[in-house]
Order: C-alpha cells, then structure tokens, then sequence
C-alpha cells in the first residue's frame, strides 16, 4: 500500500541538487569541452543543393593542405535507420554515413580532419564537387503528386527493399466504431484544414562527438545523444565491430528536446574517419549547423468534427500529411502517435483517420519535446472552441463533458500502445484554474474595440509517461539499473538512462533514497557507460521518472531485501520483523527491530561485516518494462492583449495546472512547467523555418540573429505566471509518479489561439500566428 506524500522524507521535497554546483559554476564538461592528446578537428562538406548527384569530390587540393579527407567511397555503404526506439518492423532505413545523391543543403557529403579546426576549415574550403542538380520540392503536397521526381530509389523494411512511389514513405490509415452512423447523429459539424510551422529545437548545446580509436581495433565515443546504447548498436550495424569493442560514455546534456533521440548525423561520420586515421576525431557543431541538422515536423490537418446540441461529442475524421523532409527517422511511429493524441483526448463514438508520410527536400524532422502532440493539441483545443461556440456551450463545459478520463482506455503513443487511465485529476485543474482567472467572466469574443484588446483563453492536453503498455507494441521501451551498497554506508547508483539537463536523475536519487530509507547525500549517481550499464532504450516519451524511475526502485526493492537478510543475521531477528529508517544525526541508513531497544545495525556496520564474513556484496541489477503508459495531464489559462495597430501579441497571465501523480522534485517540476510554456509560446507567435525554392536553403541564414524565440522579457512576471499541481497518485509509477516534461508544452499553442480569437473574434488556421498574420487577418475583418 502507497503511503500518504505527506509522510515521505525525500520525495516531494525541495533539494539542493547533485549537480547544481557543476552547473552553475561552469565546471560541468559536456561533450563539446573533451579533448584528447593527439585529436584531429574535423569539418563537415555539405551539399549545396538540396538535390543532386555527386558525380565527383576533388580531394587534391585539401590532401596537398595535410588533412585527412573522407568521401562516400570510403565509408560502409549500408542503409540504417538512426532512431532504435521501434521494432524491426516499423524501423524504415534510408540513411547513409555520407550521401552520393544529396537531399537537403546542408547534407553532409565529405569531410576532412585537420590537427587545427583552422586547417581543418581551410582544407574543406579547398574541395571542389561536381554535381548533377535534380528537382527538388518543399511542400508535401507537391512531392507527393502524380509524375513528381523519386527522391528515394529505394528504402529498406525488415530486410526488404520498398519503392516509395510519389514520395511517400509510409501510411497509416484507422476505424474505429460505425462513422457513417456516428456523423447521422450530429446537429453540428465543423470541418475545418490546419497547417502547422516548422521549429528548430535551440537547445543550448549544438551537437558534438569526439572518437578514440582503441589499439585493440575497437572504439570509445563521446556524443551528445539521448542513448548511449542505441549509439553503441547503430555504430555495430553499421561497422560491423564486435559490440564489446564499442564503448559509448555518458556526458552531462545540455538540454535535447528530442534532438537526439535518434543517433546524431556527425557521430558515424566521426567514427569512419577515426578508423580511417588510427587517431582521436572531434567535431562540434556550429549553430549554423545545427539549426540545418533537425527540425519539428510539419503538418497538415484536414478535420471533421461532429455533435450534438446537449455538447456530447459524437464522430470526428482526420486526415494528417506528415512533411518527413529528406529522410526518415521515425515517421510511422508519428503516423500512430497523431492518432493517439487525436482520439486520447476526447471521447468519440466513431473515428477515422488517414495519415500520409511524404518527403520533401528539406532538413530531415525528428521528435520536438511532444512529438507531434503540440501540434495535434493546437489543432484540437481550437476546433474544439469553434465547435462549442457553433452548438451554444461554454468551451470549458464542452470539454468537462467529454475529456477522457480515469478507468477508459487511451490509445497512448499510438493504437499499439492502449492502456487503461489509472490517475486523472482533469476536472479539478480545470476547474481550479477557472476559478482563479475568473474564467465564466472574461470578454465575449470579438466585443472589444480600440488599439489594445484583452482575451482569455484556455487549453488542455496530455502526454504519455513512456510508452509502455499491458502488451507490448511496435516501440522498445524498458530501463535497467544497478545499485550497489559501498563500505561506508553508502550506495551507487549506475544507469544509462540520460538526463536532459531537468534532474531526472535527481529523482531517481531521492525515489532510491526513499525507498531504502537513507539520507539523500548518500545515493552516488555514477558516470557510466555501455560496457558497465544494462539497456535503456532512450530518454524520450517523458519516461525519465516514470520508467527509469520505475527501474530504480524495482533495484531498489531488491538491496532492501539483501539488507533486510543480512541484517537479520547480525541481529538474531526475524528478517520480516525488521524496519527501516533514516537517521540524520549519524547520516546513515538503520534497520531495526521495532520495540526492542538497541537492536538496531546501520547500513555501514552491514557492509562491514558482509565483507569482513565473506557475506558477499550488497547490490542487484535488473531491468524493467512499465505495464502502462500513464498519461500526465496539464491545462492552461492564458490572458493576451492583443495590439491591433501592430498585430503584436502580449503574454499578459499565465495559470497552468497540471496532474503528475506524485510531485518528486517540486520546484523542477515547476520548471518544466515554465519552459513549457516559453516553447509553446513561441511555437504559437514566432518560430518558422521558411526555405528559398530557388536555392532550398533556409531564408532566415540559419541564425539565432535572424530566427526569433522569446526573450525573458517576452515571458511574463513571476507573480503573473501561477503554477498549480494537483493531488493524484499513479499506482504503477514509483511512488505514484507519472511524467511531466512533455505535457508541460502540449497545451500552449491551442490556448494561446483561443485567447487571440478571444480579443479579436477572428480565428485562425495556420502557425505561427506572427504580427503579419494577425494584422491582415484584422485589415481583412475590419476592412482597413
């Protein structure tokens, strides 16, 4: 039986955290800051077209210079996928370690190693390329017509080589219920098409890799990457080297949002050209770079959405066109993803949906913190206002109507992934915030005049902790851990699980703390690496708590029992009679014999004797798949002021509410909370990546200078920005916890456009709602 927060010693609390000093001192070293003796700087060649055949690279001139060159000849020519978070099934390949035949600008086709990253860029500067141009298309829609140029001869699927026609990757097309009924039964249909725009991550730390070859043929690498172990198994696939000669280490991240789910484009390169050389290879991407490596996903969405007049929803059909740009990295995942975040959030009778995959000429998407969920959410939340408004029903009372909830199932990341809600505290975030905006109160849409007009708006999502399920699907999905008990009392802590930079394994210090009953200083998190930890498939699906957390206590149940045995030896005590507790003064953890004074042994003493008797180490290693994949719920209340001689938007007032089963670290989570918003804000009024179709590169110079997020003073003040949690408990996660980093942006989007329609009246379809934008649309309205 769970115990009451209230009682807990660690968990819930506010600590200082372990690696608070290194960060903000600067000391931390991430993977850009590693050097060896002897490395070469290595730069990247990148196409100039964003399609074309390479006909010939001239490496004269650079070779002349004293670099090393690397050309696509010289590499594995193997097809790979460079996501491993699906099965084999679902894992489409259409990759290579460099490209003879281009996609994007900025495709890496050659490199070159220098001792100097001066003479490296000079020696890139002097290679000289034919090219054959080729067409090229960036709009789905376009390269997915009749007659358009294949961009792909041919990808691989388990094995099999698949021809994608008209450019398109993959489908995925679902029924559920009798639709032709369902739409029979509404008095009110809104059918409504959405586009949403294309992000960069702009996480703080550009992508980079340093490589050691190793004397006995294998290799060390250090990378910035969400998994040290699907690093390690792509570079197997792709080398050949046996795995036990590739070792993958942890470095600190400096933040991801899903940028490095998938093995990073630089890290094969790297490893071929340190094979090639016998020495050390480093590269570190620029951010000129880095911001033509990964993008968001965008997406078109053709929806039709019915009801009734007593605001029950009844039928909904959705049509997505998923822009992959040039290469795969996990489109059929997204494809059953959308779905999930379609149908996950409100009830329908009967609902269909038809997705399509598509190629285009542009950077390859990969997972933006949601996974698609942002967009899906900005999508539903608006339609869903539309709908209410068109049937005469507050939006906050259509949605208390008809929200999923606890003890109905969910489809999670997808219709392979469904499991039953267990925890949902929906209707108390909704209504608290309600109550605290004054919500039944705001403008009436459209009924302000003058320059500056006020709106009030509100939205509600969810993302799934994990994507763990009663059966198993097309997506791995399991932690492992170790913990081992040391000769002063304390224990090591050792997993591959990465932390983004938001104190994930923080919590799981203080969830194994907690649970062996032991001073929170007395957990060590362990640097590792692939040859000294068990699998863990990826940081991503905010799985972090919920599954490497789950991890960590199954381990951590496992050390109590092995304690519990061996104390029981030197107490002469049954060992079910024995109890746990913290003690602080002596800073140790102590079993004891409840009612029998003095019968009691510290952890220290317990190692003492189990080494000095031969007893054997204290430790356990184990790995864990959660049965479900609970979803963390969050809602929004945001007021704007919308100026109507300049289109520009104010943040004026944030409430934002938010279900995590038990809170582990309070004050991070609020974080999360506030980072969220910053995103999904600036995902609503500013971020695009626009491409020139005469040159295919970007048109913002790829640039922090010329691509616009948020400053500080963007985001509103403290006191006007009010973070709330409410009071569940998950009952298969670690102390009743469930995710909360993804969730935390899901939402923003749609209730940042319902507020905008709520001050102008004026809805809108596309993102980002820029100046621009919101400036015609009111010209347009009020006839300026």
């Amino acid at each position: 039986m769970m115990s009451r927060k209230s009682d807990y010693v660690t968990v819930g609390k506010d600590t200082q955290r372990k690696d608070g000093v290194a960060k903000v001192t600067g000391s931390e070293r991430f993977a850009s800051d590693l050097s060896l003796p002897g490395m070469l700087h290595m730069r990247l060649l990148k196409s100039s077209f964003p399609h074309a055949k390479v006909l010939k690279i001239h490496t004269e001139e650079a070779e002349k210079l004293g670099a090393y060159t690397l050309t696509p000849d010289e590499v594995p020519d193997v097809k790979f996928c460079p996501r491993l978070v699906s099965t084999p099934e679902a894992t489409y390949k259409d990759w290579h370690v460099l490209a003879k035949k281009p996609l994007y600008v900025g495709e890496p086709i050659a490199a070159v190693a220098a001792d100097t990253e001066e003479e490296a860029q000079l020696a890139i500067e002097a290679l000289k390329v034919d090219y054959e141009q080729l067409p090229a298309y960036f709009d789905a829609e376009e390269s997915s017509k009749p007659g358009a140029t294949q961009l792909h001869e041919a990808i691989e699927l388990k094995g099999t080589i698949i021809n994608p026609e008209r450019n398109i990757a993959c489908t995925l097309d679902l029924q559920e219920g009798d639709t032709d009924a369902a739409w029979k039964e509404c008095d009110e249909v809104v059918e409504r098409t959405y586009r949403t725009n294309r992000r960069y991550h702009v996480q703080l730390e550009t992508k980079s890799v340093l490589v050691k070859p190793e004397i006995e043929g294998g290799i060390s690498v250090w990378s910035t990457t969400q998994t040290i172990h699907n690093t390690r198994l792509l570079l197997h696939e792709i080398f050949g080297l046996p795995m036990g000669k590739i070792r993958v280490y942890k470095v600190p991240l400096g933040s991801s949002f899903g940028s490095s789910i998938q093995v990073n484009t630089i890290v094969p390169i790297a490893v071929a050209m340190a094979l090639k050389t016998r020495k050390p290879v480093k590269l570190t991407m620029t951010r000129e770079e880095d911001i033509r490596d990964h993008v968001s996903y965008n997406m078109i969405f053709k929806i039709k959405l019915g009801a009734k007049k007593d605001g029950t929803l009844v039928v909904g059909h959705l049509d997505a066109i998923l822009d992959l740009g040039s290469h795969q990295i996990q489109a059929y995942a997204l494809l059953g993803c959308m779905a999930g975040w379609w149908v996950s959030l409100y009830r329908l009778k009967a609902k269909s949906y038809k997705s399509v995959g598509v190629y285009t000429n542009k950077t390859p998407s990969c997972a933006f913190r949601g996974y698609g969920n942002p967009q899906v959410s900005w999508m539903v939340e608006t339609i869903m206002d539309e709908l209410a408004e068109k049937i005469g029903v507050d939006p906050l009372d259509f949605r208390l109507k008809n929200y999923i909830g606890e003890g109905e199932i969910f489809w999670g990341q997808g219709p392979t992934v469904k499991s039953v809600i267990r925890s949902c505290g929906v209707e108390e975030m909704l209504k608290r915030g309600a109550k605290k905006v004054d919500w039944y109160n705001r403008p009436k849409a459209g009924s302000q005049t003058g320059r500056y007009r006020k709106g009030l708006g509100m939205g509600r999502g969810f993302h799934t902790s994990s994507a763990g399920a009663p059966v198993p699907g097309t997506v791995v999905d399991f932690s492992g851990a170790i913990i081992k008990l040391n000769e002063d009392g304390t224990v090591d802590y050792i997993t591959a699980l990465m932390d983004h930079g938001g104190g994930t394994l923080e919590a799981h210090a203080k969830i194994i703390a907690e649970e062996l009953c032991l001073p929170l200083d007395n957990v060590n998190v362990i640097s590792a690496d692939t040859s000294t930890t068990v699998y863990d498939v990826c940081t991503h699906a905010s799985r972090g708590i919920y599954s490497g957390g789950g991890a960590a206590l199954k381990v951590a149940k496992q050390v109590k029992e092995k304690l519990r045995t061996f104390a029981a030896r030197m107490l002469d005590a049954e060992a079910s009679a024995l109890s746990f507790r913290v003690d602080h003064d002596r800073k140790q953890g102590v079993i004891y014999a409840e009612g029998i004074k003095g019968r009691e042994v510290t952890f220290k003493e317990i190692a003492y004797n189990a080494r000095h008797k031969n007893w054997g180490t204290v430790a356990a290693v184990d790995s864990y798949r959660q049965p479900a994949c609970p979803p963390h719920f969050t809602s929004y209340f945001i007021e704007v002021t919308v100026d109507t001689w300049t289109g520009k938007v104010k943040l004026d007032r944030v409430v934002a509410g938010a279900d995590v089963g038990t809170v582990i670290n309070p004050k991070l989570a609020a974080g999360q909370v506030h980072g969220g918003l910053a995103q999904g804000w600036s995902m609503a009024v500013m971020e695009d990546m626009s491409y020139d179709p005469k040159t295919g590169d970007l048109i913002n110079n790829g640039n922090l200078t010329d691509y616009k997020i948020p400053y500080p003073r963007d985001m509103p003040d403290l006191e006007d920005f009010e973070v709330f949690f409410v009071e569940t408990i998950e009952p298969t996660g670690p102390f009743g916890a469930k995710g909360i980093g993804e969730g935390a942006l899901n939402p923003v989007a749609g209730t940042v456009a319902n507020a905008i329609q709520n001050a102008l009246g004026i809805r809108f379809y596309e993102l980002p709602l820029s100046k621009e934008r919101i400036l015609g649309a009111i010209m347009e309205k009020e006839g300026q």
